[in-house]
C-alpha cells in the first residue's frame, strides 16, 4: 500500500527561507500548497517541487488578506482532502529609524509579518481540528526576543507572533487537542530580503553576521514539523541573543546602540532607484539565496546538536555509565 503523501502549506514559499523549506519537503515527496504574492516565482518554485519528487499547488495570495488566506487553504483542502502541516513564514520589513517609518509602513509590516501568521494559523486550525491532528510551524527569529535598531516594525511583529503562539498553545492544551504548534527561531540568514526590502539606510542592508545559508534553517524547520518540540533555537547567535536579553538586557541595549546600525549595513551605497516589495512583489525569480554566499555558513554544529539532543543525551548517559563501570572495575 502506497504511503499517503503529507500535505503541507508554506507561506512566503517563492523565495528565501520559504523556498528552501519547500525544497526540503519536496524531497520527502510532499504535496505542497505554495503561498506568495508573485505568480512568476510561484510557478518557478512549483517546477522545482515536481523535479524533486513532490506535488505543487500554486496559490497566489497576499497573507495580509484574511479572506484570501482562507480561500487558499480551502483550495488545498479541496485538492488534497486535508492539511497536515502549515508553515507560517511570510514576512516584510522596513530598514529605517523609527521616526522615518511612515504609519502606513508600520501597518503593512504588521499586517504581513504578524497578522499573516494569525490568518494562516486560523485557516490551518479550521482544517486540523476536525481531524484532531496537524502541526503549525511558526518561523520566528532571535528578534522575537531581542529587538535591534532600524527594524522596529519587524521586531515588534516577531514579538507579537510569540505572544500569539503562547496563547494558542495554552488553548490547545485546554482542549486536549492533538494539533501541535511549534516555533523555530532563526539567526541571520542569507536571503534576498536585503535586496528587495524597503530601506532608508545610507548603505546596502545586510543580515547581522554571522550569516547562515537558508538550507541550514530549512532543515531545522522541516525537522520541527515532524517532532514534538515546543520551540527550537537555530544557531549559536540565536541562543546568545536570547540569553543575553534574559540576563544583561541593559548592557545589550548599549551594545546594540553602539554597533547595531553599522552591523546592518555593508560598505556599498544603497541604490536609491531600486524598487521594493513592501506593497507589491518585484518581478523575477530571486531563489532562496541572497548576495552573501561568500560569507554565509552552510553548516551549524549547534543546529545539528539541537536537532539530535536525544541522541547526544543517550551517548552522554552511556559514557557516564561506562566511566562508572570502569572506575568500579579499577577499584
Amino acid at each position: 500500500m502506497e504511503k499517503r503523501r503529507e500535505v503541507v502549506v508554506v507561506t512566503g514559499a517563492s523565495a528565501g527561507v520559504g523556498r528552501a523549506v519547500v525544497r526540503e519537503f519536496a524531497r520527502e515527496g510532499a504535496r505542497i500548497g505554495l503561498i506568495a504574492r508573485g505568480r512568476e516565482r510561484l510557478e518557478a518554485t512549483a517546477l522545482e517541487v515536481e523535479e524533486l519528487g513532490g506535488e505543487a499547488l500554486v496559490l497566489p495570495c497576499d497573507v495580509a488578506d484574511a479572506s484570501a488566506v482562507e480561500a487558499a487553504a480551502a483550495e488545498v483542502e479541496r485538492q488534497w482532502g486535508r492539511i497536515d502541516i502549515w508553515v507560517n513564514n511570510a514576512m516584510s520589513t522596513v530598514f529605517a529609524p523609527i521616526m522615518e517609518v511612515r504609519p502606513d509602513e508600520f501597518r503593512r509590516v504588521t499586517e504581513v509579518t504578524y497578522l499573516g501568521y494569525v490568518y494562516g494559523t486560523q485557516a490551518a486550525l479550521k482544517r486540523m481540528k476536525p481531524h484532531d491532528a496537524g502541526t503549525i510551524v511558526q518561523v520566528g527569529s532571535a528578534l522575537a526576543f531581542r529587538s535591534i535598531p532600524l527594524q522596529s516594525a519587524y521586531c515588534a511583529a516577531k514579538h507579537a507572533i510569540t505572544g500569539f503562539t503562547e496563547s494558542l498553545r495554552t488553548e490547545l492544551l485546554h482542549e486536549r487537542s492533538r494539533v501541535r504548534v511549534t516555533e523555530v527561531h532563526l539567526p541571520a540568514v542569507n536571503t534576498p530580503q536585503f535586496d528587495w526590502s524597503r530601506s532608508r539606510m545610507p548603505r546596502q542592508a545586510q543580515p547581522v553576521p554571522p550569516i547562515f545559508q537558508p538550507e541550514v534553517v530549512a532543515r531545522g524547520i522541516v525537522w520541527a514539523a515532524h517532532h514534538r518540540r515546543r520551540s527550537i533555537w537555530l544557531g549559536l547567535p540565536t541562543a546568545k541573543a536570547i540569553f543575553a536579553e534574559k540576563f544583561i538586557p541593559g548592557l545589550l541595549d548599549r551594545y546594540l546602540g553602539r554597533i547595531g546600525f553599522r552591523k546592518q549595513m555593508t560598505d556599498e551605497p544603497r541604490d536609491v532607484h531600486r524598487g521594493d516589495n513592501l506593497v507589491s512583489p518585484l518581478s523575477g525569480d530571486f531563489g532562496s539565496h541572497g548576495r552573501f554566499d561568500d560569507r554565509a555558513r552552510g553548516r551549524s554544529p549547534l543546529v545539528w546538536a539541537n536537532l539530535h539532543r536525544g541522541l547526544l543525551a543517550t551517548l552522554a548517559g552511556l559514557f557516564v555509565a561506562g566511566a562508572a563501570a570502569w572506575r568500579r572495575a579499577s577499584a
